[in-house]
């Protein structure tokens, strides 16, 4: 088997999540290449060092601008805040090398499509890591859809709810800070779910929008860092917050349904909950991440005495990537996801093929994750082309 050398830049939260799925990906899956985890990237050269031991990575580097120029690498995995995309992408574009990237793939659409022209001029392959299309339910969701299951597609309702920054002493970290993260929750939350939508239901058309800031001032944090890691104030000084807290989006898709949105950091209780339900003609499917195995069905053709929703474990050999785990019954959770992600994206290497999502797809998320900014703030319909 041909190795392929990776360079990944981040080693915090998505930087663990990524290294966990490289290392297993070949373990599971026959793949073409086996992945070599050559180096990380990161500021804190000991807490770098410590990373790279702990997760096995053979190399450090302190500059992403000198990794990517390396020659024995050929995958750069960017596992960084988003406002660090664009850059490392181009770079490593330029490089030769193939694009890995985390989501959001940029602070704006203008900025993907430059990411999308520098990977095809230099004819390297380009990877957006919305992971959960790799869920096997949600992976089922699709193919009833492109069964007919479902039917004609009326209404496609999803939410995304957290609740780690509703106390008001949390610090303000780059999350809560427009110059790196863009936005809010319409930003690092509603990506997922309009990629969702789109993978689901198709492009979407027109987005009426409105946001909602609830703390507007915060301690400044002794350190910007994810916001599954525990963070201090610095001292009795505080900043701004420059994000919304909360963002409502209603759309019109291309094929006549309607849907909405809804992602917040402000739903108490909910830790990570990204759930949606979809109604057609002939069907309803509903799936909720907290119970990741499942997904609910409804067929308006079963028997009127035993018509209702009933619950799939998504577990079987037939349903897609399971055949690559465990016995049937045995759940999987929320790192397979990434293992499924490597595994497709060194298949996709092989074949020559593109893989989805990618960059083409990245911009037009974006493209509506801008036009709910815009409406928010002008209170109009914005259509997108």
């Amino acid at each position: 088997m041909k190795e392929l050398s990776i360079g990944i830049v981040g080693y915090k939260f998505m930087g663990r999540a990524h290294s966990n799925g490289w290392k297993k990906a070949p373990l599971f899956f026959d793949l073409p290449f086996k992945p070599v985890l050559k180096a990380v990237c990161g500021r804190n050269e000991a807490a770098l060092n410590e990373f790279a031991r702990k997760w096995g990575w053979q190399e450090t580097e302190t500059s992403w601008r000198k990794m990517v120029e390396r020659p024995d690498i050929d995958v750069i995995d960017i596992a960084a805040p988003q406002h660090l995309h664009y850059d490392i992408a181009i770079a490593a574009a330029k490089n030769g090398k193939h694009v890995f990237c985390e989501k959001p793939l940029a602070m704006s659409s203008a900025q993907a499509e430059e990411m999308l022209e520098a990977c095809e001029q230099n004819r390297v392959h380009h990877f957006l890591n919305h992971n959960y299309r790799r869920v096997p339910a949600i992976s089922l969701a699709k193919k009833l859809i492109d069964t007919k299951k479902i039917g004609q597609i009326y209404h496609w309702r999803c939410c995304y709810q957290q609740d780690w920054v509703m106390d008001p002493n949390f610090p303000l970290t780059w999350q809560l800070q427009q110059e790196f993260a863009q936005s809010g929750p319409q930003w690092d939350l509603n990506s997922h779910c309009v990629d969702m939508a789109l993978y689901l239901i198709g492009k979407i058309t027109a987005v009426s929008a409105l946001t909602g800031h609830f703390i507007t001032e915060r301690p400044l944090a002794e350190e910007a860092t994810s916001h599954n890691l525990k963070v201090r104030a610095k001292s009795i000084e505080s900043g701004k917050v420059t994000v919304e807290d909360a963002a409502l989006m209603m759309v019109r898709f291309e094929n006549g349904a309607m849907g909405s949105f809804e992602a917040t950091r402000f739903a108490m209780g909910r830790k990570n909950r990204l759930s949606f339900e979809i109604y057609g003609s002939s069907g309803a499917i509903t799936f909720d991440l907290e119970r990741m195995n499942e997904l609910r069905y409804y067929s308006a053709e079963d028997d009127q005495d035993t018509k209702g929703f009933k619950t799939i474990l998504a577990t079987a050999e037939s349903h897609k990537y399971m055949d690559h785990w465990w016995p049937e019954g045995h759940i999987i959770g929320y790192e397979h996801t990434f293992v499924h992600a490597m595994a497709d994206f060194l298949t996709s290497l092989k074949e020559d093929e593109m893989i989805s999502p990618n960059f083409t797809d990245g911009i037009q998320g974006l493209k509506v994750l801008e036009a709910g900014i815009r409406s928010a703030q002008t209170g109009n319909v914005i259509s997108i082309i």
